[in-house]
């Protein structure tokens, strides 16, 4: 075979003997298409409507209730609510939140918010770390290796998972909100993430030249030292210098219940958060139908700090999940959450409920992947974290709703939580992080396995926002 019809038949091998016209929208094509459209009153009715109207306004359920149900027949109490303002730190909001509702249940406190701003630092300030050092690691790759594109694809972000919060506490604490504010960056944390990203890119690219070079990896890492050094003077402009140590004591009714003391972030996080090992004591737990269930995966790369642990958790089947989930919120105790959030969603009711929105009626179509398709077709993933914290169980036990507390403010949905159906949960639920104490031993064998190794640029995986 010559070298041209080799190169054509690679780069359109789906042709075979089919003519490039017939695989063309021609102009007998767009006829048939012009042809298939009535222009009759009623189709003329519904272009003039969406032309007009947003979708979700038109396709709303008239039959849905007015106002949701929230009766609960099993639900943490809680207080107040967080809002992660302008950015994309969900997971930070929901992986303290689950500790908040421990701390003022364990203090007495009617009303309590840690500092995100604090944590967040750390955490941009070890994701640049992180980049930089994954520069030197893949030094002696090509620019256009697939771990070299995507480091510098994703040099930062302000998302994450479970995972980073367990490293980010254990590395560094908690202190409460009142010790470090948030600021304008930190609320709005696009701006100064766009620069920081930038910065970071370019001392890739120094990193890399000077190996080219002839620099060793020592004097690399003294490099990126220095560089590190601009990182962190960048952070402290943007969201202030963390505290390391600090005076604090409970208060109810803006009266202390004891005497302050100072405390470090760590030694708050082991005295008053009861500095439980979140590594040690919880797992993640995955539904995606559209790989292998009762197995162990790991994300490579996926973590937040360079000498953390990658994001591992366990495929399970929809049902399994739910047993746990219902035994935690049964206890008392709150879970890590995450799911597909857009999909469905009531913003003004507070609801996700797969008949919100009628779309197939508007436009005379189906719509009708199920979990597994939407998943490997990209319509479908993970995108916001939020904290599980009530279900209502019917007669027999079985869940019927379920309720988030949500990071969006108080004004947001039900009284800033989100309450979704059980059949909505199903389709669009994909993580949640339980206490191994409530989970079966046959789970819990199942982190033996040696995990499956899923590279970072597995789409499954994007940081929740």
């Amino acid at each position: 075979m010559k070298k041209t019809s080799l190169l054509l038949y690679l780069a359109f091998p789906f042709c075979g003997s089919i003519s490039f016209a017939q695989q063309a929208l021609t102009p007998e094509v767009l006829q048939t298409l012009k042809e298939s459209y009535s222009h009759d009153d009623a189709h003329k009715a519904i272009r003039n409507a969406v032309n007009a109207n947003s979708i979700k306004k038109l396709t709303a359920n008239s039959e849905q209730a007015a106002t949701p149900d929230t009766w609960f027949s099993h639900k943490v109490k809680s207080s107040g609510i967080s809002d992660q303002k302008s950015s994309g730190r969900c997971w930070l909001f929901t992986g303290t939140n689950v500790i908040r509702a421990q701390v003022m249940a364990r203090t007495g406190m009617k009303n309590f918010f840690f500092s995100q701003a604090y944590n967040f630092f750390y955490d941009q300030l070890e994701k640049s770390n992180l980049f930089l050092q994954g520069i030197i690691d893949t030094r002696k790759k090509p620019i256009d290796d697939k771990m070299v594109e995507w480091l510098f694809r994703n040099p930062l972000s302000d998302g994450g998972q479970f995972t980073g919060v367990s490293d980010l506490i254990e590395k560094y604490g908690l202190v409460p909100k009142e010790v470090m504010a948030e600021t304008y960056s930190s609320d709005n944390t696009n701006e100064f993430s766009a620069l920081l990203k930038r910065k970071l890119r370019e001392d890739g690219m120094l990193l890399r030249e000077a190996s080219e070079k002839g620099a060793s990896e020592k004097e690399l890492e003294q490099q990126k030292v220095d560089m590190m050094k601009t990182v962190y003077r960048m952070l402290v402009y943007a969201y202030g210098e963390p505290p390391t140590s600090f005076t604090w004591a409970p208060k109810i009714d803006g009266k202390y219940t004891e005497k302050p003391k100072t405390y470090t972030p760590q030694s708050f996080y082991k005295e008053v958060c009861g500095g439980e090992d979140l590594n040690a004591n919880y797992v993640m737990l995955m539904n995606d139908p559209s790989r292998p269930f009762n197995q162990v995966y790991e994300i490579d790369y996926d973590r937040h700090t360079y000498d953390g642990h990658n994001w591992l958790y366990i495929n399970l089947p929809i049902e399994d999940i739910k047993e746990m989930a219902i035994a935690s919120l049964k206890d008392s105790t709150m879970m890590y959450f995450s799911c597909d959030v857009g999909k469905f969603l009531d913003s003004k009711k507070g609801t996700l409920d797969l008949n919100n929105y009628d779309y197939g009626s508007l436009f005379g179509t189906t719509f009708g992947m199920n979990k597994k398709q939407r998943i490997q077709s990209f319509d479908s993933g993970s995108t916001h974290a939020m904290t599980l914290m009530a279900v209502d169980l019917d007669d027999s036990g079985k869940p019927k709703k379920w309720m988030v507390e949500n990071s969006w403010g108080k004004d947001a949905g039900y009284q800033g939580h989100l309450i979704m159906t059980d059949e909505w949960f199903d389709e669009y639920m994909f993580r949640v992080v339980v206490n191994k104490k409530y989970c079966p031993q046959n789970v819990l064998d199942m982190l033996k396995q040696k995990p499956v190794r899923l590279p970072a640029w597995d789409p499954m995986f994007q940081n929740e926002q």
